[in-house]
């Protein structure tokens, strides 16, 4: 299928989301595109897939002006989209969940799913997507559920598939072997858009390279392009990508966890008898691919979640069971998984949001009043010093970008006198300029002689800052390694393969 976008413009009241983007997709080319926080990526994909609908501009496929109404319309036009979060039905089978509302009939009131099977072997063989029809989801690795996503396109006879963030919750390994599954897609004429913030597996993967800023199309670029050029594109200025530090040279144990063991919102074990320690200036960087009790660790650590058994201790003094007010007030940072959700308050201020830890305390109060000057004069500095691009400091937090939304944390919990941050996914869905932005933020705090754990599904990201590397599988710690280890080994650590890394 050729694909071309010509001129397509959305706008949200007076706002422009896209602002007449063309691009063309050729049959048998993986185009990626490229795009900071707020670009327009999504809002593109949403176009094309028919869950907007563009207030000007036309789609094409093979050269023809084809209007795209509605999801089930792209669908039989042989457009396919693999979402970030998986579509599917824990408790169904693969089977069941590739033919979901497009079911084979045996009879009038009978499923056909021998049909649907072999159907699924068929193409499971041409395109190497190895899957067992019969298998339970929720039995299933992210990478073997995101297999089963992509059946359901080719199921449907896609010739186009757009492929939105695929790599977010792989290992290394699922990473290299979707590579090759793309690969294999392509070479049988399949058309892919490649939705992705990663520019190493930009340059790995993308025949063109188109690239958005500010709902604009401001270029495109090979896959022989540079890092730093592409990433300097997306953001409009030269961007820092490598994270420099000082000598790692650690002081006295700062945080001691041992034996923890906590459980999930269903009242299984989510975290089984952890185990580790951090000292002052030392970042340990938790990696694992998500849903391997990492949040469930960081929820227990800052108070959000009781602890069953074993114990929490920040420089000598328990904090066990301390709630979430007392582990801060006993020196805890903390940066939420969910920024929006945990850690800001999105109808308030910036400014009452840079004092939201501590609104009680002095000079934000004295003797059970507000000192509105305090927290205005906080809010300026925080503002000046951590970046944060905002109208005001009273426009409330809803206003500001994922990434801005972000600085504001970031510069609440550092600005705080805190003995240990804890960091659970800091840089989730940032563009590189935020992320470079937050690294060197972590990093100085390290330099300060302060203790980090930083939680991670990024590997660049935990390659980039740890001292130590802990990896996090089932609930367990898989092992704790040194920086230098090579990916692929940390990849079977995150698959739970301890035996096969040296040193574990």
């Amino acid at each position: 299928m050729q694909l071309e976008l010509r001129g397509i413009t959305k706008r949200f009241g007076s706002f422009t989301a896209n602002d007449q983007i063309s691009l063309k997709v050729e049959p048998g080319q993986i185009h990626s595109l490229l795009g900071e926080n707020g670009a327009g990526k999504s809002t593109l994909m949403n176009v094309l897939f028919g869950l907007l609908r563009p207030d000007e501009g036309e789609i094409l496929i093979d050269g023809v002006v084809t209007p795209i109404n509605d999801s089930g319309e792209a669908v039989r036009r042989g457009i396919g989209m693999v979402h970030q979060h998986f579509m599917l039905v824990p408790v169904f089978t693969v089977a069941e969940n590739v033919v979901l509302g497009f079911e084979p009939k045996k009879s009038f009131d009978r499923i056909d799913y021998r049909a649907a099977t072999e159907d699924i072997r068929r193409l499971s063989q041409e395109f190497h997507l190895e899957v067992d029809p019969d298998a339970v989801i929720e039995n299933l690795p992210v990478g073997l559920q995101q297999r089963v996503e992509i059946l359901k396109a080719l199921s449907h006879d896609a010739e186009l598939l757009i492929l939105d963030e695929p790599t977010a919750v792989l290992t290394p390994q699922e990473i290299d072997a979707l590579m090759d599954i793309m690969r294999s897609l392509a070479a049988a004429g399949k058309s892919i858009l490649f939705i992705t913030h990663k520019l190493k597996e930009v340059k790995a993967i993308a025949d063109v390279i188109t690239v958005i800023r500010h709902g604009q199309v401001v270029g495109t670029a090979e896959p022989s392009a540079s890092e730093s050029e592409l990433a300097s594109l997306m953001v409009g200025r030269d961007v820092q990508l490598t994270v420099t530090k000082s000598t790692y040279d650690p002081g006295d144990e700062v945080l001691e966890v041992r034996d923890l063991v906590v459980l999930d919102d269903r009242g299984l074990v989510a975290v089984n008898g952890v185990s580790f320690d951090v000292r002052a200036g030392e970042v340990l960087a938790l990696a694992g691919v998500q849903g391997n009790g990492q949040t469930e660790l960081v929820e227990a650590l800052v108070g959000m979640r009781p602890v069953v058994s074993g114990s929490i201790t920040l420089k000598g003094r328990d904090i066990t069971h301390l709630s979430p007010r007392d582990a801060l007030d006993a020196g805890l940072g903390h940066i939420p998984e969910d920024r929006q959700r945990d850690g800001l308050v999105l109808s308030m201020s910036v400014a009452d949001n840079l004092v939201l830890n501590t609104p009680r305390r002095a000079p934000f109060a004295r003797r059970g009043t507000r000192n509105l000057a305090a927290v205005k004069e906080n809010a300026q500095r925080l503002v000046r010093e951590f970046d944060i691009r905002t109208t005001s400091i009273e426009a409330p937090a809803s206003s500001l970008s994922g990434g801005n939304q972000q600085k504001v944390i970031v510069a609440r919990e550092l600005s705080r006198n805190i003995e240990f941050l804890v960091a659970s996914q800091p840089t989730r869905g940032l563009d590189v300029g935020s992320i470079e932005y937050v690294h060197r933020q972590f990093i100085e705090h390290r330099n300060r002689g302060n203790g980090s754990l930083i939680v991670s599904s990024e590997l660049d990201e935990v390659l980039a800052l740890g001292d130590r590397i802990a990896v996090m599988f089932e609930g367990r710690i898989s092992g704790i390694v040194d920086p230098t280890t090579s990916r692929e080994d940390i990849g079977l650590l995150m698959a739970g393969h301890t035996t096969e890394v040296a040193g574990v």
